[in-house]
């Protein structure tokens, strides 16, 4: 089954909980590295995720981790039907 942009923002949001770089999110969220860049071009610019430039590392804000506790209620539930 394929996934939708809802499921690989919330697969890269859960990566970069606790910071990570691309190359960790694009082997654990199962992604390629130009599929990835567009995704964290998006979610940085809505706030979602942040990046600490000297180490390379990207974040998931608390607007993203409120995005993942939404995503669980809303999408979870819907995948056991």
């Amino acid at each position: 089954m394929r996934r939708n942009d809802l499921d690989i923002c919330a697969d890269i949001l859960q990566v970069a909980k606790t910071g990570a770089k691309k190359t960790q999110i694009v082997y654990q969220a199962n992604l390629n590295f130009k599929i990835v860049k567009r995704y964290l071009n998006r979610l940085i610019s809505t706030g979602m995720l942040s990046t600490v430039e000297e180490r390379r590392l990207y974040t998931t804000t608390n607007r993203g981790m409120e995005f993942l506790e939404q995503y669980r209620k809303l999408v979870i539930p819907l995948k056991m039907f």
